[in-house]
């Protein structure tokens, strides 16, 4: 195969690509993963996209676009498990995977690995393919530490992340704030991290009329304030009410919140709107139909700004 078109093992050991969106673990990596892959494969590149079975009707393999598959491996039983459980599983994770490589007859040209779970699969790969190594972690438990929300990440977690970070052939980074973490809790060289955005889908994601969005979604011509995101501590979500509640004694606001917490939304969001005695409220749980993404283009379309936000900070985006 030419260097113009390679072919390339995605790794995803924790979180399935196709699963639903808004569950604990099937976020935002999981649609960058999946519309990443179909995008490489649309520019003429084979993409296999290798994770661990999280069901029993899971396909072996599914298809995800031109030139692009998911296939789904044997680690760990096929039940969902905590992802730090799948540690001890990841040798034979890299066994079923060579394994599929060896019986589909191909060889790789370059692993990309996302989170530390996948990067140390990755790792292993790398030096029995002799193939480059990319990863890119989404984030890191050093960082997450230092935020002190929720259960500390464990020591196992913050050793093999900063071995990853130093060992593989290269680090991507999707914000300048990413790399700056990467150098200061792993002790990276910073010409080791490329700094590579996030993308957007511009066939699915584009503008609308914002009045004809606003009567659509029965939403007035009040401010707005939009969420996008998983309800977790870590995205900082408790913090957009806290201080939402301290704008709406100025100025009449909504919120609108597009995510969720799998089958615990309803209850997640209603349990805020009690905490902070917010009124003007709506969630949608995410999923992967095309009716909820067009519903977040309306909303992008009205709201003046959108946050997503982690503890160690807030993202704005104005659409």
């Amino acid at each position: 195969m030419t260097p113009e078109k390679m072919k390339i093992a995605m790794l995803s050991v924790h979180s399935c690509p196709v699963g639903m969106l808004g569950a604990r673990d099937t976020g935002g990596m999981s649609v960058y993963i999946r519309e990443l892959a179909r995008e490489m494969g649309r520019l003429g590149h084979t993409v296999d996209v290798f994770t661990r079975v999280h069901d029993p009707n899971d396909p072996v393999i599914i298809g995800l676009g031109d030139n692009a598959r998911l296939i789904h491996l044997m680690a760990g039983g096929i039940e969902q498990i905590n992802k730090l459980d799948i540690y001890p599983h990841l040798p034979s994770f890299t066994e079923e995977l060579d394994e599929f490589r060896r019986q589909d007859g191909g060889q790789y040209d370059l692993i990309y690995s996302n989170y530390w779970l996948s990067g140390l699969a990755g790792q292993h790969l790398a030096g029995l393919w002799n193939v480059p190594h990319l990863v890119i972690f989404h984030t890191l438990g050093a960082m997450k530490n230092a935020a002190g929300i929720g259960p500390g990440e464990p020591e196992l977690r913050l050793e093999q992340e900063g071995v990853l970070a130093r060992e593989c052939s290269r680090i991507i980074a999707p914000t300048e704030r990413e790399k700056e973490n990467l150098v200061r809790f792993c002790s990276v060289a910073e010409e080791r991290i490329a700094v590579v955005p996030c993308g957007i889908n511009l066939e699915r994601f584009q503008p609308v009329d914002r009045t004809e969005a606003r009567r659509r979604l029965g939403i007035g011509e009040g401010k707005v304030v939009l969420f996008v995101g998983r309800f977790d501590p870590l995205k900082g979500i408790d913090r957009l009410f806290e201080a939402a509640a301290l704008l709406k004694k100025s100025q009449p606001v909504d919120l609108l919140l597009v995510g969720g917490d799998g089958g615990k939304t309803l209850n997640a969001s209603e349990e805020r709107r009690r905490r902070w005695a917010w009124p003007g409220i709506y969630a949608l749980q995410g999923r992967s139909g095309r009716t909820s993404f067009r519903l977040i283009t309306a909303r992008l379309t009205f709201a003046p700004s959108l946050l997503t936000m982690k503890v160690s900070g807030w993202l704005p985006w104005n659409p």
